[in-house]
């Protein structure tokens, strides 16, 4: 079922996929790392003001990595804003997808969070770096195929 926003979209011949709805009847679209700028910006500019969240996840071992935006339109007057979610998939391999902090700059210490834990990389993000763990840290802790550099010592030690 296509929701609102989703047949503005399609209306507008702007490129996405909808993946319905969730449990509380939010839209969820999935946009393309090389169209989510832009789309970003449309949707800015369409009223979606507001980035309640920005999150990141790994879909399956092995397998995409998934940047996770709240967006709401806040409008003056209006009891019930507008929500949408929108996923942008990225290869485990190289994943990069454009930064929205010119758009939404509240995605700051979100989008590096989850580059410190997932390892996704916001392409002009204007200060990428870790922010939980320590710089010296190898690797991407909360990717389901993460081995912690201490695994193999508590091994020997049992």
């Amino acid at each position: 079922m296509q929701g609102r926003l989703s047949a503005w979209l399609v209306k507008h011949a702007i490129i996405h996929r909808s993946l319905g709805f969730d449990y509380q009847g939010i839209e969820t679209l999935q946009i393309k790392p090389e169209d989510w700028h832009s789309i970003a910006v449309i949707l800015y500019v369409y009223g979606y003001n507001y980035l309640r969240s920005q999150c990141a996840y790994d879909v399956a071992p092995g397998g995409l990595l998934a940047s996770v935006y709240h967006l709401t339109r806040i409008e003056y007057g209006v009891d019930q804003p507008e929500e949408v979610c929108i996923k942008v998939f990225a290869s485990r391999r190289n994943p990069r997808i454009p930064s929205v902090f010119w758009v939404w700059k509240s995605v700051d210490f979100q989008e590096r969070e989850s580059y410190d834990m997932l390892g996704i990389s916001y392409d002009n993000h204007p200060r990428l770096k870790r922010i939980l763990m320590p710089e010296s840290w190898i690797g991407w802790p909360l990717r389901k195929d993460y081995i912690s550099p201490n695994f193999y010592e508590i091994q020997d030690a049992h």
